[in-house]
């Protein structure tokens, strides 16, 4: 199992927020094999760990750790791909949110989760999740919230991420409205960094760091504000074809392939248990079971794969310390994480992490 892939889109940001600094990328590009065919390529996709390689190779050269901001302010719909012209062909800003969460795994996905949208309503959902946004997200009733997952531990390789994607939603929602004034507050899962002071310059509202996740929170009002460019006619057509791709990319998985992708974002320090596995697949636990063993396998062996697979790529990929994967992969210790890590492999981490040329 692989960490992720996005589209080629978000290396153009990169190269325009290069642009917009005044500072030439050509090395960066030619460094990772990136040209202009494959960066015209509806198909083309780069690696999660090339592309946090690539944003830190960006903030060294130009010495501005806030780098992900900068990209934010040169992200466009269309830098979305077709979750992008979705929401500028809505009729509201709410639509114009669910397109851009529900059709983001066609240009990007990650193991560690998905974007998500939601409105904190008791009509909209369940009333136990409604009074759980407001407790722990601060939304208040009829509010939206616009959700990127956690990718903790924050370092230098990753800060720029979710700088990218909060600040590139927020122009993505000035777009699509015209209007500067629909977002209440952004939040940061990560601690104030040094660089703060560019966040109250970029963002006009209120910025909170150190909370319980990485999201927007719309006015209510805002989410009936109508998008400049709606379309119903376009948009029907660009849905439909959006649920076919959608539908391909889960038909080409197997159902031990769909349970691994339900697995990644839970083991989030913890082992997920079948129960919550088979939530997030909307499906019975029994149900769960039985399909993992019409194909040969069952959950605690897609489980330990899972893992397996996600530590190889996380020694090889990421400069993570073994403690920090011990705990993402819901290991009790890094040692017991270590011991794993070498029965998979038959090497250490340390020794296999050397070998593949990647400095802890």
């Amino acid at each position: 199992m692989k960490l992720g892939d996005i589209s080629v889109s978000y290396i153009e940001i990169v190269i325009k927020a290069m642009e917009q600094l005044d500072i030439d990328i050509d090395d960066i590009l030619t460094k990772y094999a990136i040209n202009q065919v494959a960066l015209s390529s509806p198909d083309a996709r780069v690696t999660i760990p090339k592309f946090m390689r690539i944003g830190h190779e960006c903030i060294v050269k130009s010495a501005a750790p806030w780098f992900g901001l900068v990209m934010g302010e040169v992200t466009t719909p269309t830098n979305l791909g077709i979750a992008g012209l979705l929401a500028l062909a809505s009729q509201n800003l709410k639509q114009a949110c669910e397109q851009i969460s529900t059709y983001e795994l066609l240009n990007k996905y990650n193991s560690r989760g998905q974007s998500r949208f939601c409105v904190s309503s008791p009509f909209a959902m369940e009333p136990a999740k409604g009074r759980q946004l407001c407790r722990d997200y601060g939304i208040e009733e009829g509010q939206g919230a616009l959700m990127f997952y956690s990718i903790s531990p924050y370092n230098e390789y990753n800060h720029f991420v979710v700088d990218s994607v909060l600040s590139g939603w927020y122009r993505v929602i000035e777009a699509l409205t015209g209007r500067e004034d629909a977002v209440a507050k952004v939040c940061f899962e990560f601690p104030a960094p040094d660089y703060a002071d560019k966040y109250d310059d970029f963002f006009g509202c209120e910025v909170l760091f150190g909370q319980p996740d990485n999201f927007l929170v719309m006015k209510a009002e805002a989410l009936d504000w109508p998008c400049l460019n709606r379309s119903g006619p376009t948009f029907e057509l660009l849905r439909r074809g959006a649920d076919e791709d959608l539908e391909k990319v889960r038909l080409g998985l197997s159902f031990s392939e769909k349970v691994s992708r339900a697995i990644g974002p839970l083991l989030d320090g913890t082992t997920p248990t079948l129960e919550q596995v088979s939530e997030q697949l909307n499906m019975a636990p029994w149900t769960v079971r039985r399909k993992l063993v019409e194909e040969g396998g069952s959950f605690q062996k897609t489980l330990n794969e899972t893992r397996r697979d996600l530590s190889i790529s996380y020694v090889r990929d990421t400069a993570l310390t073994l403690g920090e994967i011990a705990y993402l992969l819901g290991f009790g210790s890094p040692t017991a994480f270590q011991r794993a890590f070498k029965r998979w492999t038959g090497e250490a981490p340390g020794r296999f992490r050397l070998k593949q040329g990647v400095n802890e």
